[in-house]
């Protein structure tokens, strides 16, 4: 066959497909690897959504950075917490909370009577703080003789921080701490609306991967911070920058 009579090499046909049609075809390469990774972006999308639905606050959990709640909520533990009212039982207040020193003896939350809140105040540096409902004080009241003798190192209320209380609001404990939250100065009287979620559930261990991915996680303390009194809780955006609530101890 001469040159003449050579057929020139027939040129490849164009990809005419849109974007979105060679992503959704696409069985190799960084099309693939794309296509993956928003799939599995938008499945974590959808269970959000879905629990922010359910619970009304967003984030919908809580990582759970120290042992002020122990053994009840241990750290590491990742929590559901919904907005106050939402599930609220029968003995709860207007607000949804539940009063442990209070409360019917037939409701516990976490293996204990009263609410488990997370909460923050005006001024705090760091984390929210996830501790349960004691009892709740009215602005000006002697709550000496309302508190248990073991949670306070007073003789009364003039020796008792935050005695008398300065607003209304609760008073808070961790249940592994021996003190008040207002007595060892972890926190003043919890305001309503200081409140951003009561504890549903946990799920064991979970937070603790929450946690390193927002690089609160270091080998010798894992979110561990200078106070052990305040529960401190990572939420990802509840209150906090970096999404952490820590339950405080003492």
């Amino acid at each position: 066959m001469s040159d003449g009579d050579r057929q020139p090499a027939a040129e490849s046909e164009p990809d005419r497909r849109s974007w979105f049609q060679r992503l959704r075809g696409a069985d190799d390469g960084p099309l693939l690897f794309l296509r993956e990774l928003l799939f599995s972006l938008s499945i974590v999308a959808a269970i959000g959504l879905v629990l922010f639905a359910a619970t009304g606050v967003w984030p919908p959990m809580v990582a759970v950075e120290s042992n002020s709640m122990d053994p009840n909520i241990n750290k590491y533990d990742l929590v559901v917490v919904s907005e106050p009212g939402r599930f609220a039982p029968g003995e709860a207040n207007d607000q949804g909370v539940v009063m442990a020193e209070t409360s019917e003896a037939g409701y516990e939350s976490f293996n204990e009577p009263g609410s488990v809140i997370v909460y923050d105040y005006p001024g705090r540096v760091g984390s929210p703080i996830i501790h349960r409902v004691r009892f709740q004080v009215e602005a000006g009241e002697n709550w000496y003789h309302r508190a248990s003798p073991e949670a306070i190192d007073a003789e009364s209320c003039a020796e008792l921080t935050n005695c008398p209380a300065p607003h209304a609001g609760y008073i808070t404990k961790g249940d592994n701490n021996r003190r008040y939250d207002q007595a060892n100065g972890v926190a003043p009287v919890v305001k309503s609306d200081w409140i951003n979620g009561v504890a549903r559930f946990r799920i064991p261990y979970l937070g603790r991967l929450r946690l390193a991915l927002l690089g609160t996680a270091h080998s010798g303390g894992l979110g561990e911070t200078a106070s052990t009194d305040s529960g401190i809780v990572t939420s990802s955006g509840m209150t906090s920058s970096n999404g952490m609530v820590r339950s405080v101890g003492a």
